[in-house]
């Protein structure tokens, strides 16, 4: 390598360069390139470079070629890029005499790679090569070239079985040449001295000196299009021409310059002969592909199908004539933009070189403009010649140009969607300085500002010994071979580390104290390789964009979408640290994070880097919100669903909160998160907002937005539960779930203090334990904190403890503090949570203990029919006798009053009983209320209500006078004929207290047929007349029963019985003390129920001294009836006489329709 005088260059390490925001940074790929040999004093620069699989071809003004190999570096070493090697050196052959005093040297180097070959263009003269080495091909040489390409960028579907067609820009004509084999002239294209060429199957943009042209390769036609100055007045505009060759004939070559580097000296003097023009008939025959091959090479076919315009391609066997291919469209009349007409009357037209690029299959991008110090303008045209898009406006006229677009062979132009439809232009940008050349970006399919990227051209130290910059014409170009850039910066933002958080939990439920796990155990050392590993693959970027100036050549890669984010975030960061202007810096984070909220990744590192930019956004914004000095924050800046769509594990924010970080769960394994998040979340650790416990805690408590931005977030992501994608799933949501329920727990209990009103809060608490929580013995230690046991009891019915939820609702019964005061009618919630269990152990326990509390719902406990669990009523007696004997009475009345079970109407009569008695045996008050109460009654004036109607009007209230009420009414006959007791116990019992239970005492003797006694009690006892007379017309059966009764009249004794009692009944009236009561009862009985006396037994029975008039009513009553019963009679004897003569008469009728019968007797 010494010896041809190019060292070989050692293997670069990768430079650590600064993080830029841009769209493309600059990779060195060569530089400070020994581009002369020993000895060469002229300055010698690069012209062109190409680059093919590891083949690296430089073009020097030298007239040089220079040959590089690439060797690639260790697959296991990501921090070192390719190293090239020197391989050789060429001189292409070149016409000297044409070449001028001042030859640019390499002009061009197009590799067709599909046939091997090279064509290199040096000082106006074209030579053929064979790949890799650059061998000579073909031999031959074509002078008076200046420009060659035009190859078709739209891809064929065919396999190019003839060779790959260019297009040789001559000087009076473009000819199409196929190169195979050997090179093949297709046709020529009448259009002198092209300069640039970009060509879509059969249509082609093509540029002279002067202007653009849209060219129809197949049918050979063109469409002027504009100048390429806009200050040239005379060029030809929107002009449709015929531009094939009439005439064909020889042009000998000349100026074929001697051989040197590999020796060749070979022409193609045939090649570039014929050059004249054509008749139709020859042009025809040149596009069927019939015409005769010029001497010196042989006749190619016609274009390839993929070259000919898509919607005209012929069809048919290889005998026939192919169809006309479409036409070019008339001539569009267009406006060129405003941009590229204004200009300077005092300013002359200046020299402008062309620029064509084809963005899409169906656009070409031109550049027009004034002169070179000026604004330049791009222009889109489709392949009818019109205007599309908008315009491209740049700081000053390009140097070079070229589009790099994410798929240049899509049908539809780039779009926000498609990230990298992008114009890049090197350009001269004036500076205080002086003037530097940049490259200039613009996005394709929006009008987004421009970017400028400094081109890092080398230093050098002049004649002075003054350093200064080395700079040069620098040149874009896009190359064959993509290449792989590699940046670690990516990785290293985007692989995951383990975090440490202060003061949280890192093994168990919030809340808990544990020991933290030691900071490096095998298994995080492993996962910490990985991770490192999967961070080196994500670096990796494409590019085939080369920039050139002097003696170095640079990569133009598109900076990874995380890098320019990222630094643009930091920008920010610092911007908000320092305090400047924090609301704008703010909104610029909020237009990052909408800027890539509809963005669609289409790899795995677009989706990394997406998700690492939301999360550190949603970081910045989340810690900035509370860190704000602001009484509110302001509304809108921070959207809940971009905090949860970044997937920045909730864990991490919740640390910054002083109220909340203890409920943070790290877990076994602790928190990973990207390692470019650690150094934030650090810086906001140690900030005033994380570690402050009172002024910051207080501070959050107060601002009731903060805490309903928090509540939302974390309200949020529990609706994540069961999405297979959270890591760390049941730490998050332990952790979610705490922080949440000690937020509406603080939010409850600040505005219960305020007001006794419910807050909105309190639905959200309920809601949030009836749907469960995962930190369960957190949350249980956070309610007993906050004094919620109400709550907690909700917590314990989701987790089906009924157990606990009895035990909880127990303590707040009896008197221990629930803070939320929320369990109304607590004894009545016990009861209809018994009934839905079934757990007999619990029923027993809290059914008896709500019984010795309130024996009415204890008893419904075990009587309540949609219970779950049945009892049957002697095991619940004893139950009851031996947990809450309070309650058994209660119970057996359920039994005999509610569910009418007689059976234990014996048991529930001892009970009232012993009630009764043990009051009136104790207290002597008892025994003068009863006194008082028949005294009472007596003492009222008819009409009057019965003595049991008087009696529960004028209750006592005394449990003792319920119990007497109900035991009337059982011994009444409440329940029915068939109903019996227990009558010589109860007798027995009551002897002592006949003159204080007269009632029982009346009803005892009904029932034992002493009805004459009966009456006598209630006649002169109580006084209750109207009761007495109910006692004769129910045959003494039952009294002190309910008012409806359980006795119908059919059920009383025969008519002949109730007489007797009525006879009995009217004896005791006569005996009434009171003269005027007794007149008055007598008489009333008389007349109401006269029926069931015998007038002379009436009449025998009172007194001689009553006056007629006093029976009166009875007696006329008695005489009507006596009457009424005499002419019945009289009636019935008639009616029966009458009925005698029917039938008598029927019988002589019968007799004398049937007639004598004559009967023979035989004497025997």
């Amino acid at each position: 390598m010494e010896s041809l005088g190019v060292p070989e260059p050692p293997r670069k390490r990768r430079r650590k360069m600064p993080v830029s925001t841009k769209p493309y940074v600059f990779r060195p790929l060569l530089e400070d390139i020994a581009l002369a040999e020993e000895g060469h004093t002229a300055k010698v620069h690069i012209t062109c470079v190409e680059l093919w699989d590891v083949n690296l071809y430089i073009g020097t003004s030298a007239a040089e070629i220079l040959h590089y190999v690439a060797i690639p570096p260790d697959p296991d070493d990501t921090t070192t890029d390719p190293s090239y090697i020197f391989a050789s050196r060429l001189q292409p052959t070149f016409n000297q005499s044409a070449a001028g005093s001042s030859p640019p040297g390499v002009q061009q180097i197009l590799v067709l790679p599909n046939v091997t070959k090279a064509c290199v263009l040096c000082n106006g003269t074209l030579t053929f090569y064979s790949l890799p080495e650059l061998s000579p091909a073909f031999g031959t040489v074509v002078s008076g070239c200046s420009w060659i390409g035009g190859e078709n960028m739209n891809p064929s579907d065919e396999q190019d079985e003839d060779g790959q067609t260019v297009m040789i820009c001559l000087k009076s004509r473009i000819r199409l040449v196929r190169i195979g084999k050997e090179p093949r002239k297709v046709r020529d294209i009448e259009y002198p001295s092209g300069l640039a060429i970009a060509r879509r199957d059969n249509f082609a943009c093509v540029a002279d000196a002067r202007a653009y042209a849209l060219l129809d390769v197949e049918n050979q036609q063109k469409i002027s299009l504009f100048p390429i100055s806009s200050l040239d007045e005379n060029a030809a505009s929107g002009q449709v021409e015929d531009i094939s060759t009439v005439h064909e004939h020889s042009r000998p070559s000349s100026g074929i310059g001697e051989p040197r580097g590999h020796g060749r000296s070979t022409s193609l003097g045939t090649l570039v002969t014929g050059i004249g023009r054509r008749s139709p008939q020859s042009r025809s025959q040149d596009r069927s592909g019939r015409n005769t091959p010029e001497p010196g090479f042989r006749a190619a076919s016609p274009l390839r199908p993929s070259d000919r315009p898509r919607s005209g391609s012929a069809t048919g066997d290889s005998n026939e004539r192919p169809s006309v291919p479409k036409l070019l469209p008339p001539a569009p009349e267009r406006t060129i933009p405003q941009q590229a007409v204004q200009t300077s009357p005092a300013k002359s037209s200046s020299k402008l070189k062309p620029h064509v690029c084809s963005p899409t299959p169906n656009e070409f991008l031109l550049t027009t403009g004034t002169s070179p110090e000026e604004p330049g303008v791009g222009i889109f045209v489709n392949l009818d010649g019109d205007v599309v898009r908008g315009t491209i406006q740049f700081d000053r006229y390009p140097i070079s140009i070229l589009v790099d677009v994410s798929d240049e062979n899509s049908t539809a132009p780039a779009d926000a969607t498609q990230p990298g439809g992008y114009v890049l232009a090197s350009i001269l940008q004036h500076r205080d300085d002086g003037d530097r050349e940049v490259i200039e970006v613009q996005d394709i399919s929006s009008e987004s500002h421009a970017e400028y990227l400094d081109i890092p051209f080398p230093f050098e130290e002049d004649n002075s010994g003054c350093t200064k910059m080395n700079m040069g014409n620098a040149k874009l170009r896009n190359i064959l071979s993509y290449t792989s850039a590699s940046f670690h910066e990516v990785g290293d933002r985007l692989h995951k580390v383990r975090l440490d958080l202060p003061r949280s939990n890192p093994t168990g439920e919030a809340g808990i104290e544990t020991t933290p796990l030691t900071a490096n155990t095998d298994w995080e050392e492993e996962r910490n390789q990985e991770e490192q590993a999967f961070g080196r693959r994500l670096g990796m970027q494409s590019s085939r964009i080369l920039l050139w100036s002097g003696s170095s050549i640079w990569w133009l890669v598109r900076n990874p979408l995380v890098l320019r984010l990222d630094g643009s975030i930091d920008t920010i960061v610092d911007a908000m640290s320092a305090g400047t202007e924090i609301g704008e810096n703010r909104d610029e984070i909020l237009r990052i994070l909408a800027s890539i909220r509809e963005y669609e990744a289409n790899t795995e590192t677009e989706f990394l880097s997406l998700e690492y930019i939301r999360q550190k956004s949603s970081l910045i914004l989340f810690a900035d919100a509370l860190s704000r000095d602001q009484s509110t924050p302001g509304s809108g800046e921070l959207q809940i669903e971009d905090l949860v769509n970044s997937g920045l594990d909730p864990r991490i924010l919740l640390s910054l909160v002083p109220l909340l970080r203890e409920e943070v769960v790290e877990g076994s394994k602790g928190i990973w998160v990207h390692a470019g998040l650690t150094s934030l979340v650090e810086h906001y650790a140690t900030l005033p907002l994380a570690t402050s416990d009172d002024g910051t805690r207080q501070k959050i408590s107060r601002h009731a937005e903060w805490m309903n931005l928090i509540k939302q977030y974390l309200m949020a992501w529990r609706q994540r539960k069961g999405f297979g994608s959270i890591a760390d799933e049941v730490e998050v949501f332990q952790t979610t779930d705490a922080a949440l329920l000690l937020l509406l727990l603080h939010q409850d209990s600040q505005h219960a203090s305020r007001s006794g009103i419910p807050p909105a809060s309190r639905s959200e608490l309920y809601s949030l334990v009836d749907n469960g929580v995962d930190c369960f013995q957190r949350a249980i230690t956070l309610l007993e904190r906050y004094r919620r046991l109400y709550v907690l009891s909700r917590l314990y019915q989701n987790r089906k403890m009924a157990g606990k939820v009895l035990a909880t609702w127990r303590r707040i019964i009896e008197g221990e503090q629930d803070a939320g005061n929320e369990l109304r009618d607590g004894e009545n919630e016990v009861r209809k949570y018994l009934a839905k269990i079934r757990d007999i152990s619990l029923i027993h326990e809290y059914g008896t203990w709500l019984a010795r509390r309130n024996a009415g719902l204890g008893v419904q406990v075990f009587a309540d029919d949609s219970s779950r669990v049945k009892f049957a009523p002697q095991e619940v007696v004893e139950l009851l006798k031996d947990k809450a004997p309070e309650a058994v009475k209660v119970y057996l009345e359920h039994l005999v009053f509610g569910k009418k079970n007689s059976r234990y109407a014996n048991n529930l009569i001892t009970y009232y009983l012993d009630s009764v008695l043990q009051v009136l045996e104790t207290s002597g008050e008892a025994r003068s209320v009863l006194a008082q109460s028949y005294e009472s009654y007596r003492a009222l004036q008819p009409p009057k209500p019965t003595y049991r109607q008087f009696i529960m009007d004028n209750a006592v209230p005394e449990a003792w006078w319920q119990d007497r009420l109900r035991l009337l009414e059982l011994l009444g006959g409440s329940h029915g004929a068939d109903f019996s007791y227990d009558l010589g116990h109860i007798l027995r019992r009551i002897e002592p207290y006949e003159e204080d239970l007269v009632p029982e005492s009346i009803i005892l003797d009904g029932r034992q047929g002493r009805h004459q006694q009966a009456l006598r009690l209630l006649t002169h006892g109580l006084g209750d007349y109207h009761t007495a007379v109910n006692y004769c017309l129910m045959g003494g059966a039952s009294i002190f029963h309910p008012i409806s009764g359980s006795l119908t009249p059919s059920e009383a004794s025969m008519k002949e019985d109730q007489a007797v009692l009525f006879d009995y009944l009217l004896t005791e009236f006569l005996r009434i003390e009171d003269v005027s009561n007794r007149l008055e009862r007598t008489r009333e009985l008389l007349e109401r129920f006269g029926s069931w006396y015998d007038i002379k037994d009436v009449l025998n029975m009172i007194p001689e001294s009553w006056s007629v008039e006093l029976v009166s009513g009875f007696l006329i009553s008695a005489f009507r009836r006596l009457v009424h019963e005499k002419n019945e009679a009289m009636v019935v004897k008639a009616l029966s006489g009458a009925e005698n003569l029917q039938v008598a008469a029927a019988l002589v009728e019968k007799c004398s329709t049937v007639g004598p019968q004559v009967e023979e007797t035989q004497l025997g």
